[in-house]
């Protein structure tokens, strides 16, 4: 079931007899096609948060730092979403501060987390952190519950959305009753059509940019693990799928890079989420093919909700017009979590 609708009509609706919901969002008319619209904010969108960091031990001898910022005026309980960022970013990217700052004025406190070797200094062990790897989420989980919070959201974007359907979807109705919702947005839920298709040539800028960032942690890495990494094998990357099937499989315990998209893909595991669960993927999405998205299994499912714009890019979402410096996405997350 499709729905043709527009902002104001998805706030007011029931969601629950809504699985698929083809919104109408609308980006300027300078920012004309996918890439542009996802260029754009990471470029030139500046949002700044004034967060407390927490480092905090992992049980296997390894650390997490955390970003906090809490709301001037909470919500009652204490509302708090953790957000995950995507592939090389961290607590500071736009679509994060961006979150946070319209999570706050809402009333909600946020703790946006960074992955092992993301956001500081390089971590311990010779692991980092990839597409699957739920343990660390649910150690920050655990750490909030710890602190009192009973009210919790979870939010994820790309490779971080990703890692929060997983997440949610592995423990399906045994997941912590704190967590009251998910909202995600921009998730390559197939993880190899996405690796493929970043091949594309019109996708040839992201792709560099994404392989400079990760070569100096595999040198670092391996000038402190020389038996464990080869630094000198990432001559032979060439593209994401290379990467994978040279470090990210062998590292994390996976038989290569086919075995680690298998196994790691929230797709096979969006079907066991059992709380309320929003994900927005743009169509025009220059790096997770729209057809790629398990479209069927969530038109199947009674609480998890996919939005479809037409635009928007990746982690982009700028609105025709900005209000209160929030873009679409963020005024549809709180939509979303305040029904």
């Amino acid at each position: 079931m499709h729905l043709q609708t527009n902002f104001s009509q998805i706030c007011s609706s029931n969601f629950s007899t809504m699985p698929l919901v083809q919104s109408t969002h609308q980006p300027p008319f300078w920012l004309p096609n996918g890439h542009f619209q996802s260029i754009y904010p990471s470029v030139f969108r500046k949002i700044n948060v004034a967060y407390r960091r927490e480092r905090i031990a992992t049980p296997d001898g390894d650390f997490l730092n955390l970003d906090w910022s809490l709301a001037a005026q909470p919500l009652p309980g204490s509302s708090l979403v953790i957000l995950s960022h995507g592939l090389e970013g961290d607590s500071s990217r736009q679509y994060i501060t961006g979150m946070v700052q319209h999570l706050n004025a809402h009333g909600y406190h946020c703790l946006a987390w960074n992955f092992r070797s993301c956001g500081g200094p390089p971590n311990v062990l010779p692991r980092f952190y990839h597409s699957g790897e739920t343990t660390d989420l649910d150690w920050v989980v655990q750490n909030a519950v710890a602190r009192g919070y009973r009210n919790i959201a979870l939010m994820g974007f790309s490779l971080g959305g990703n890692v929060t359907l997983k997440y949610a979807g592995e423990r399906g109705a045994n997941i912590c009753p704190a967590i009251k919702k998910v909202v995600v947005f921009s998730v390559p839920m197939d993880l190899l059509a996405c690796s493929r298709n970043i091949e594309k040539p019109e996708n040839w800028l992201y792709l560099q940019r994404f392989l400079k960032t990760l070569k100096p942690k595999v040198e670092e890495k391996a000038g402190r693990y020389p038996d464990k990494i080869d630094a000198q094998k990432y001559a032979q990357v060439r593209t994401f799928y290379d990467f994978d099937d040279i470090y990210t499989g062998p590292v994390h315990g996976f038989a290569g890079a086919d075995d680690y998209y298998h196994r790691s893909s929230s797709m096979h595991f969006v079907k066991h989420i059992m709380v309320p669960t929003l994900i927005v993927n743009a169509k025009n999405d220059p790096l997770v093919p729209y057809r790629s998205l398990p479209i069927d299994t969530i038109a199947a499912m009674p609480n998890v909700w996919l939005d479809l714009p037409v635009a928007g890019g990746h982690c982009g979402f700028r609105p025709a017009k900005v209000q209160n410096q929030a873009y679409w996405s963020e005024q549809r997350a709180v939509a979303f979590l305040e029904k």
